[in-house]
């Protein structure tokens, strides 16, 4: 199928897939002779993975380890149990800091109500922040 077919097919671009190509995550296609991308029907399924991997929060780099794996005829379970395992310890340590955000932002915010915008100095800009 031709790079249009595929990216309708996979739900992305035809732009897409020629980064996903040019960074080694799709294998080049086969041409036809008039030079147009031929990929292969399985080529959805690949799109298909790297997309659940990035809704996942890897990387596209970590996807690739994962499908240099696969590709070299082995399962990657280990590798994504270690990936996901990262990646959960990520998502904690985000969570963390935005709930130290949010009591920072909160504390400048009840602040920004108690004072008389008259006492402003303008050489501060803005005592909130």
């Amino acid at each position: 199928m031709r790079i249009g077919e595929l990216a309708a097919a996979a739900g992305t671009t035809p732009k897409a897939l020629r980064y996903y190509e040019s960074v080694g995550l799709l294998p080049p296609p086969q041409r036809t002779l008039n030079g147009y991308r031929d990929y292969p029907e399985h080529a959805i399924s690949r799109i298909d993975f790297i997309r659940r991997g990035q809704s996942a929060g890897l990387s596209l780099a970590r996807i690739g380890e994962i499908l240099r794996i696969r590709d070299d005829g082995q399962a990657p379970c280990a590798h994504v149990d270690t990936l996901l395992v990262t990646r959960l310890d990520e998502i904690d340590q985000q969570i963390a800091d935005l709930l130290q955000l949010r009591q920072t932002v909160t504390q400048l915010q009840t602040a920004s109500r108690t004072v008389d915008p008259a006492t402003c100095q303008a050489e501060t800009i803005c005592r909130y922040l």
